[in-house]
């Protein structure tokens, strides 16, 4: 599903509500999780998941093309682990 999709779903499913309106709201949504994850945050949204950020050593990678070792910096990556409930619920036989 993409960020219009996701809006479309909404606005569809509230129809009280502008598009527009609904549109600046998941766009502050995920304007407020990405700047909480930049700040180094934890982002937990109870029965969905946790986004948080994790730190990747340097490293020496190797270029598939040539084979040549490349130094890889170290940085950092968003990392998110599922809740108990999504994970329930895609698991479940129905």
């Amino acid at each position: 599903m993409t960020k219009s999709e996701l809006i479309a779903r909404i606005a569809a499913a509230n129809p009280h509500l502008y598009h527009r309106d609904v549109e600046r709201i998941v766009t502050t949504i995920f304007d407020e999780i990405t700047t909480a994850l930049a700040r180094g945050d934890r982002v937990e949204l109870r029965g969905f998941g946790a986004f948080s950020v994790k730190e990747r050593d340097a490293r020496l990678g190797r270029n598939p093309r040539t084979g040549e070792a490349v130094n890889v910096s170290a940085k950092y990556v968003p990392f998110f682990k599922t809740g108990k409930e999504l994970r329930e619920k895609l698991n479940t036989d129905g």
